[in-house]
């Protein structure tokens, strides 16, 4: 993962259908490990994006995210490799409805593993 790339990987929604999240989904690990944290903890990609399809149902809900103010922390492993990477930064979601999830705006941290399917989030912490 390079630093200037991650603006590229990170999840995002546009004007649309809830399907466009399925896309950006694959940004996530597909493992029940998978973690967000928000106001409750949702451990797998199931839940997951069970909970996305409950809180934004509606394009208006959708809305655009954008992020600024992202920090890339690369961590390499005790052999040098670059395994991990921490992700923070904040978030702003330009709705014209709000479904469940009712915040627009906040900070984030993610992090990051390289597989064998390349760079997945495996942990999600919004707030």
């Amino acid at each position: 993962m390079k630093p200037q790339s991650v603006p590229q990987s990170l999840p995002r929604q546009s004007p649309g259908t809830t399907a466009t999240f399925l896309p950006s989904c694959r940004a996530y690990e597909d493992s029940p490990s998978t973690t967000f944290i928000g106001l409750t903890l949702r451990k797998g990609f199931q839940p997951i994006r069970e909970r996305y399809m409950l809180s934004y149902s509606t394009p208006e809900q959708m809305g655009t995210l954008t992020f600024n103010d992202l920090d890339v922390r690369l961590l390499p492993s005790s052999c040098g490799d670059t395994e991990f990477a921490v992700v923070t930064g904040k978030f702003h979601l330009d709705r014209k409805a709000k479904g469940e999830a009712k915040k627009d705006d906040g900070i984030f941290s993610l992090v990051w593993r390289k597989g064998p399917q390349g760079w997945k989030i495996i942990v999600d912490h919004t707030s």
